[in-house]
């Protein structure tokens, strides 16, 4: 575990905790028992939005019990090396499964301006599923531009930057076990 008086950032930047390690834990697993509940033995297949995603994705996963889960992987990317999105948004890699006749549930780290799946729902249709439906970590409204509907949420928020548990300021942070409020001077 990571010692929260210890964690060292860059010149400028600070760190204030959001949520706990465990508070993400209890969380994600009271998540993974709805999830559980709502699709019981149904198909489903979970979409990883990486990079974010990941940590939260690989928690959620295995709270979920369902024999006919299966996973896959998108990556977007609309952030680049900023702490805000550029508005652009870059498939870099696409879904390779057979979605017919199976539930959809994307998995995203935090849903912020909405422009990444707003984009995604927009290219994404395919041809006999059941449902689509978006799970988040976090739902923060702050620079919501799309509208973008969260099913599923662990947390919502209204403002703040925030790093750790796999979301990131450039590539850093994602490996903290807590989410952080990252204050840059």
């Amino acid at each position: 575990m990571i010692d929260d008086k210890i964690i060292q950032t860059m010149p400028g930047e600070s760190l204030t905790q959001i949520f706990s390690a465990e508070e993400i834990a209890k969380r994600v697993s009271d998540l993974g028992h709805i999830l559980t509940s709502d699709y019981a033995h149904e198909p489903l297949v979970c979409i990883c939005v990486l990079g974010g995603a990941v940590v939260f994705f690989s928690d959620l996963v295995r709270s979920i019990r369902n024999p006919r889960l299966e996973f896959d992987f998108l990556r977007l990317s609309s952030y680049n090396k900023s702490d805000e999105s550029s508005g652009n948004v870059t498939v870099k890699q696409w879904i390779s499964s057979d979605l017919t006749d199976k539930h959809i549930l994307l998995v995203e780290d935090i849903i912020d301006s909405g422009c990444s799946m707003h984009f995604f729902l927009e290219k994404f249709h395919p041809e006999n599923v059941r449902s689509v439906r978006l799970a988040a970590l976090i739902d923060k409204k702050e620079r919501r531009q799309y509208p973008v509907h969260v099913d599923y949420s662990c947390f919502n928020l209204d403002k703040g930057f925030l790093v750790g548990y796999g979301l990131d300021y450039a590539e850093r942070y994602r490996h903290l076990p807590a989410i952080y409020e990252l204050k840059i001077a």
